[in-house]
């Protein structure tokens, strides 16, 4: 099993991936263009962020659930108004360093 580690700064967390391709699949220029607006746009719902986009909410939600997993994202509740509390998206990042172990 090849290990891919990303370690922002000393003592920060670690993420770690079990294949190049799950990194690729989770940090893949398109995630990577929606953290980006994310962090400039500040959207105060996923219907926000639905607008800005043009993607659906559930693929949204989706992609932001597994950022959030691996330690990205942080999705936190907004204030209730009508309907459901909106959830809020935030970067928890703004660069990462990628280690790859090329030996077992």
């Amino acid at each position: 099993m090849q290990k891919v580690n990303i370690n922002q700064k000393k003592g920060e967390p670690k993420i770690w991936f079990n294949s190049i391709k799950s990194l690729a699949n989770v940090l893949s220029e398109e995630n990577q263009a929606l953290l980006k607006l994310i962090v400039e746009t500040h959207p105060q719902s996923i219907k926000e962020l639905e607008d800005v986009t043009g993607r659906k909410a559930n693929n949204l939600l989706r992609t932001l659930r597994t950022m959030e997993n691996y330690g990205f994202v942080k999705l936190k509740e907004g204030k209730a108004g009508k309907g459901r509390t909106p959830l809020i998206p935030e970067v928890l990042y703004s660069s990462a360093k990628i280690e790859v172990c090329l030996t077992a």
